[in-house]
């Protein structure tokens, strides 16, 4: 403090302590709800305003302006919207499980829950359900507090009598902190509790007996396994997703339910723009027949009823609002006025700590009334016991008053109630009825002694209330609990029509994809002295791979292929291809797929498609190369394949068994033919091509212009087993250029 009264305070220490005040204040009076009664202290406000105005469940609505009105003025002093939406929410059935608020008029749907009407337009009073948290109010239940300009009191907290912090949950946002409580069912939560009262070390486990997990206002289906919920209760944080429910009638999908506070036009609005872009073409159309009766009723056609319902919804679930993930964060206000993260036994524990203390403060409380009021009728049964005296002293006396205290030994209370009596009270029928009272009385305080006395007996008072408030508003559970099905976008792969396609390669590297088997890849038009080096034919949904000579694979979806209306595109565009190398050949597939893939120094291996997708530019180190050596080709394997035929440069052609070559992932593989070392480093001989034949097959064996069809029949001397050198092949046939399989007069199923 100086000269002039100031005192000095650094801005950093005035700051923190702003910020910490201002913290405590979010925290405690705004963002987080009360363990006692569930309420933020605007909701409180708001019931405490409308049951002071008489708006009960059982009296005429009121313009919902005057509640507002009073709050704010009252209560609450701050903006009438914030208000007033707080309000709102306690009204909406689709975001309460217990609406609080009963309201007339124009209150907001489900697809926009902020779609109501101004207040000066609505009306309301509160539900039957709003009185279990108001009717013990004027029981010296709870501790009052000034209003925020000290002309008022209201209620620190509601003497409610059901945990009301379960049942219809919270959400809030804090300073450093939030709380996320879905609400759950009533009969599931009160049916805990009182299992908690006979067994106060329960745990979570044994409570989850009851409380199978959160229940919200619709059917939609909670989607969590039973230690996902377990390990949400036990740690007060955790999560789960919602579903919509749906049903399939023909070739229609109808959403019956939607998630927890989703908009049914969003998700149309979501599920349309799939379809403008493309990336559902299995719906053809997509509407909402929701009315009074049905409110949510989104219907889903399907092209045809081949196509599996589960799989678009699974997609639905992953691209659009028809699944939601909620947290859970079980973060209140405790009894001593903290925020805590409560598990659920500590936090049933602790609301029936407070619930006691509630109803032991009523109990008290009435037994003070019961025990005031026996005090005046012992006093007024004495007029009866000496009437002639009391009227006597009253017409005689100057101070009545004092001497009748004086007279009958009795308190200034008593006396002042023998005062006020009536002459028509007098009579013995009055008196009749005061000792009946007094009867009754004594009974009701006897009854109340020995529950305050006695836990065992207040355990069982408060078990007695809570079933027969579980008789009066017990509900079946709405929301059905399930592990459920993974949701799973569909790829580009999964939305294409299985249309055929043959995949071109050319010498240079081009690529592009022609529609259909039929195609002649010779007789496509290249660019310059280019030509084509393979072909394969697969569908357009499958995965095309490319085999480098360095043994490396690449591969790409058919469908991102180049159309062959034009020359194609390089490859090197869409992958990464050392300096040097080259492609040489193309397969086509499904992941289980076989092909054979061989190098020119004689070896080779059996894979599956699968194992030579990369998903890299770079490529997958498929095939290990001996020195020297390049990838000679692939071929796929067709069902009917029984025999590989391989030939050399130099003539040599041999034929064995497909199964004596291995299966491999990836590798050098085993010889096919067995070419010297000496002779292949030299470039004096090498393998140029390898063929798979069935038992009808006839091979086709190309030198230059000429060539001739041998059935598999006229090739016994051929036959060896794998690795051996071959026969040399009849004079005018040795310059091989190329060996193709041709199955006569019949087409083979693949």
């Amino acid at each position: 403090m100086n000269e002039k009264g100031l005192e000095r305070i650094s801005l950093r220490d005035y700051a923190e302590e702003s910020y910490l005040n201002y913290s405590m204040y979010v925290i405690l009076d705004r963002a987080l709800p009360h363990l006692g009664d569930g309420m933020k202290p605007v909701q409180r406000r708001i019931l405490y305003a409308m049951s002071e105005l008489g708006l009960n469940a059982a009296s005429k609505y009121k313009k919902s302006a005057r509640t507002v009105g009073d709050v704010i003025g009252k209560f609450h002093p701050h903006g009438d919207s914030a208000a007033y939406e707080a309000m709102v929410l306690m009204a909406q059935h689709f975001s309460f499980r217990y609406p609080l608020v009963d309201g007339q008029g124009n209150w907001g749907t489900q697809d926009d829950p902020k779609s109501f009407a101004a207040m000066r337009y609505t009306e309301s009073k509160l539900t039957n359900f709003a009185n279990l948290l108001l009717d013990e109010l004027k029981l010296g239940t709870v501790d009052w507090q000034l209003n925020f300009d000290g002309s008022l009191l209201e209620p620190k907290i509601l003497p409610a009598k059901v945990p009301s912090i379960l049942l219809n949950g919270t959400t809030g946002i804090a300073v450093g902190m939030a709380t996320d409580i879905p609400s759950h069912n009533l009969t599931e939560v009160i049916n805990a509790a009182i299992y908690l009262l006979d067994n106060p070390k329960a745990s979570v486990k044994e409570l989850m007996k009851y409380i199978k997990g959160p229940d919200f206002s619709n059917k939609s289906p909670i989607i969590a396994s039973p230690e996902e919920l377990l390990e949400m209760y036990e740690t007060g944080r955790g999560g789960f997703k919602m579903r919509a429910a749906w049903e399939k009638e023909g070739t229609d999908i109808i959403i019956n339910a939607l998630p927890y506070q989703t908009s049914g036009a969003k998700v149309l609005e979501q599920i349309a723009d799939q379809m403008n872009k493309k990336k559902v073409p299995m719906i053809v159309d997509i509407r909402d027949e929701g009315d009074h009766e049905y409110p949510t009723r989104i219907v889903i056609s399907l092209k045809s009823n081949r196509i599996d319902a589960e799989e678009v919804i699974n997609h639905l679930y992953a691209t659009t609002d028809l699944q939601k993930n909620f947290r859970a964060n079980f973060n209140v206000i405790n009894l001593e006025g903290s925020p805590k993260v409560f598990s659920l036994n500590e936090l049933l524990k602790e609301w029936l700590q407070f619930r006691q203390s509630t109803v032991l403060r009523k109990l008290e409380h009435r037994i003070d009334q019961v025990s005031d009021r026996l005090h005046i009728l012992d006093g007024l049964l004495i007029v009866f016991a000496d009437i002639d005296e009391v009227i006597k002293i009253i017409r005689n006396s100057d101070e009545p008053k004092k001497d009748l205290i004086k007279r009958f030994k009795i308190s200034d209370v008593q006396a002042n109630a023998i005062l006020e009596i009536r002459l028509r009270q007098l009579a013995k029928l009055e008196e009749i009825k005061l000792q009946e009272e007094q009867a009754k009385l004594s009974t009701e305080f006897d009854e109340l002694e020995k529950i305050i006395n006695s836990k065992s007996r207040l355990k069982t008072y408060i078990k007695n209330e809570l079933n027969e408030i579980l008789a009066e508003f017990g509900d079946e559970r709405c929301s059905p609990i399930e592990e459920g099905s993974q949701a799973k976008a569909f790829t580009d792969e999964d939305i294409l029509t299985s249309e055929p396609i043959t995949v071109i390669l050319s010498k240079a590297g081009w690529i592009r994809a022609a529609k259909g088997h039929d195609i002649d890849g010779k007789s496509l038009s290249y660019r310059g002295e280019d030509s084509l080096q393979d072909y394969a034919r697969g569908k357009n949904n499958q995965q095309s791979v490319f085999f480098a000579s360095n043994g490396k694979s690449f591969s790409l979806p058919a469908h991102s292929l180049p159309s062959a209306r034009g020359l194609g595109e390089p490859l090197t565009g869409k992958v990464n291809l050392e300096s040097g190398e080259s492609f040489v050949a193309t397969t086509i597939g499904n992941d289980e797929d076989r092909f054979l893939i061989a190098s020119d120094a004689g070896y080779g291996f059996i894979a599956q498609l699968s194992d030579a997708v990369s998903g890299t530019k770079s490529g997958k180190n498929f095939m290990k190369l001996s020195k020297g050596a390049n990838v000679l080709g692939v071929r796929s394997i067709k069902n009917h394949h029984t025999y590989i035929a391989a030939i050399s440069n130099i003539g040599r052609m041999l034929i064995f068994g497909i199964e004596e070559l291995p299966q491999l992932s990836k590798g050098k593989g085993n010889k096919i033919i067995n070419i010297p070392t000496p002779k292949f480093e030299s470039g004096e001989e090498k393998l140029i091509a390898v063929c798979l034949l069935g038992d009808i097959s006839e091979l086709k064996i190309h030198s230059g212009k000429q060539f001739m069809k041998v059935g598999i029949k006229d090739l016994e001397n051929y036959f060896a087993a794998r690795a051996k050198r071959g026969l040399m092949l009849p004079q005018g046939y040795r310059k091989v250029d190329n060996l193709e399989e041709v199955i006569p007069n019949q087409e083979v199923a693949e």
